[in-house]
Parts: C-alpha cells; sequence; structure tokens
C-alpha cells in the first residue's frame, strides 16, 4: 500500500472480539463508477478482512446473493451481518422491511443487525474501506485494469500486504480465519428452542395470536416465528433474529428500530 493511500485512525473503536462474529456489508457510492452503483463490499467486523470486492453493477438481489454464496463457500458463516436500510436487504415498503435476501440469510442462521438510518458511523469498518478504495483509486487511476481486476488487486493488497494501525500494524489476512459454520446450501427449518411458543405465518404473511391477525410480513410467509413477551409486547423472531414488535395494549405491529444495531462506530 503507498504511504498517500494511508489516512487517519479513528480516535475511538469498537469490534468484535473474534473474526466472523460480525460481518459488515454495504456497496460503495457510484461516484467514479461508470455503473449505477460502486462496488459492493463485505468485510470482517474484527480483522477488517475483505471477504466480498465486487462489481456488480446493480443493486439486485441475484447477484448479491450469488457473490455471498461464494463467500459462504469459501470462507464459512459469520455470527451475524450489519446492514444499512438499502436495497436488496431492506425494503422500505414491507412492514419488517425484510426482503427475499434477508429471510435467505437469516434461513442460514445469521443473526441480521441494521445501522442507524442517516447514520453511516454504525458502520464504520466498511465506510472507511471505501473512503480508502477511492482514495486510491483517485491517485492510480485504472492503470489500463478492468474495474474488476482492479478490485481483485485492491482486495489482495488490503488483505495481504497493508498493516493496520488497529492490528497492531499486522495485516487483515494474519488476524482473519475461517469460520467452522459452514455454508449448506438447503438448510433445514430452524429449530427454536424447546418449549418456547411458535407459530406458523399464513400465505399473507399474517400471525393470528392474542385475539387478532398481526401483520408481519410477506417475505416471511408460511415461515414460523418465535414469540417472547416482554411485560405488555411480544417480539417476533424468525431464526435468530427481532423481526416484528407487538404492542398489546395499543393492538399494533411496529417496528423493531429499538433493536437496531446501536453501536456508534462499528
Amino acid at each position: 500500500m503507498r504511504p498517500g493511500d494511508r489516512h487517519p485512525q479513528a480516535t475511538e473503536r469498537f469490534e468484535r472480539a473474534q473474526p466472523n462474529e460480525l460481518w459488515q456489508m454495504d456497496f460503495k457510492s457510484p461516484i467514479g463508477w461508470e455503473a449505477p452503483t460502486g462496488p459492493l463490499s463485505v468485510i470482517d467486523d474484527h480483522s477488517r478482512y475483505v471477504l466480498v470486492l465486487q462489481q456488480t453493477g446493480s443493486t439486485r438481489a441475484e447477484p448479491v446473493q450469488e457473490q455471498l454464496q461464494i463467500a459462504f463457500s469459501e470462507n464459512g458463516l459469520p455470527e451475524g451481518m450489519l446492514m444499512d436500510h438499502g436495497i436488496p436487504w431492506w425494503s422500505s415498503t414491507a412492514a419488517t422491511g425484510m426482503t427475499e435476501l434477508s429471510v435467505w440469510l437469516m434461513k442460514q442462521g445469521i443473526g441480521l443487525h441494521w445501522s442507524g438510518i442517516r447514520h453511516p458511523q454504525t458502520q464504520g469498518k466498511v465506510e472507511r474501506f471505501h473512503g480508502e478504495l477511492e482514495r486510491a483509486l483517485q491517485r492510480r487511476g485504472w492503470q489500463g485494469k478492468s474495474a474488476q481486476q482492479w478490485l481483485d488487486e485492491f482486495r489482495w493488497e488490503h488483505n495481504q500486504v497493508r498493516p493496520h494501525e488497529a492490528l497492531q500494524m499486522r495485516t487483515p489476512a494474519s488476524v482473519w480465519r475461517p469460520s467452522v459454520r459452514r455454508f449448506d446450501p438447503q438448510p433445514p427449518r430452524w429449530e427454536y428452542p424447546a418449549g418456547a411458543h411458535v407459530r406458523r405465518l399464513d400465505g399473507d404473511g399474517k400471525l393470528k395470536a392474542y385475539g387478532r391477525n398481526w401483520n408481519i410480513g410477506q417475505a416471511l410467509r408460511r415461515e414460523w416465528v418465535q414469540l417472547v413477551a416482554v411485560e405488555d409486547r411480544v417480539l417476533v423472531y424468525y431464526c435468530r433474529s427481532v423481526v416484528r414488535e407487538l404492542d398489546l395494549p395499543k393492538r399494533d405491529a411496529v417496528a423493531v428500530s429499538r433493536y437496531l444495531f446501536r453501536q456508534e462506530e462499528a
């Protein structure tokens, strides 16, 4: 990594204690890229190891899922993933925000976390990586390479060559290790704890419980969910993630904003 590509270190950082406890995922802005969006990035929170750096050309779910399948097959599964409120992993028109892609991730037993709205610091590591990438591109140019070739070489350099102050001047590759959780293309139905209060949603993604029908979300139609009572509210879990909150006194199903990822800088 060239000295000019370095950037100042944040004064305080928060991180997971081990590799693969949390992966951060986001698209870079389209500035400087001849495409509707910049590359898709997936980075390990603990080691800063970049698992995906791919110019998908769009934010459609299919190419994103394809890249995640490759990453999961080669590296195993993370415990959780942190994303913003953007497509294709979030839908602003869905009751829960869930999409087919986010449901696919949850079926793998990955806990999903959402950053604060208009608060990019929550995804601090992937944001800093995108800044590093942009500065490198401005200084170096494409050097006669295709966008993906340039990204592949930059990813290798970031992981294998560049030491990080936050890693005590080690490289991400020397800190990261593959996950022991293996990817299953056809995962079995999620097993909730013994004795859990479990219900199945109907074909419209609605839950019949507590004397009424609650709108949970089309993306979860006919799926099994777990209900966990907390005082006068009920948390609705799908696999390991909270997807809805039932306000019993108001008889309303509300968003789960209080369970969004709240670290100031992840």
